[in-house]
């Protein structure tokens, strides 16, 4: 298990940790997984965590961020769902904002916004909504979302917060580099770390076949 820590939020590709860990912990969390795959099973979509395999390495990013951070990016999913025009987050439209990414949420569409703000999984498998799964059996209050699902919606934000991706939607090198090194006065520096740690994180998952946890 990779995690990668700075404040708040931090964001990890794995359940079950990596084999020098504690041999009763890497049990433990072998079973969290093994419940996930079961509950996940129930829904139609099948995955479990493979027992071993390196996660890839990933580009510059912060690797969790606070729970307010989050929500920047999830208003601007929110406000181009609804047709609307994507502004810097500003003190005099936050309740107007807010009431947009509630509206959207309750669509229970969005991989992005239908998901736990400080636990819970996305998993590197294809379905088209957040599942609701048993709360008391999967943490998070139960939703689980499809990393390739949340990496379209994070395809659908970029342009909007001046992400320049291949017209294949790929992120190259240069512009990750780019955008990991905007200043903190860009006036979407919040949104595009938050979208950069979650892209990131988001094509690790995929590409090793583990979870990708909130934690």
């Amino acid at each position: 298990m990779v995690i990668l820590r700075r404040m708040g939020l931090a964001v990890a590709v794995g359940i079950v940790p990596d084999e020098e860990t504690d041999a009763e912990e890497r049990a433990e969390r072998r079973a969290e997984a093994d419940a996930l795959a079961v509950e996940l099973a129930m829904e139609g979509v099948r995955w479990r965590e493979p027992e071993r395999g390196r996660v890839p390495a990933t580009r510059a990013h912060v690797g969790s961020f606070s729970y307010s951070c989050l929500h920047t990016l999830r208003r601007v999913y929110a406000l181009l769902d609804e047709g609307r025009p994507v502004t810097p987050a500003a003190a005099d439209t936050a309740e107007d904002d807010a009431e947009v990414v509630e509206s959207v949420s309750l669509m229970f569409e969005s991989h992005l916004l239908n998901h736990s703000d400080c636990e819970g999984y996305y998993v590197p498998a294809e379905f088209d909504d957040p599942l609701f799964l048993p709360p008391d059996r999967v943490a998070g209050g139960g939703m689980v979302g499809s990393c390739q699902a949340l990496l379209a919606e994070l395809r659908i934000c970029a342009p909007a917060i001046g992400i320049r991706l291949g017209p294949d939607g790929a992120l190259s090198d240069a512009e990750a580099d780019r955008v990991y090194e905007l200043p903190e006065d860009d006036p979407f520096s919040t949104e595009t770390m938050v979208w950069l740690t979650l892209h990131e994180q988001c094509i690790a998952s995929i590409a090793s076949g583990r979870a990708l946890v909130f934690c």
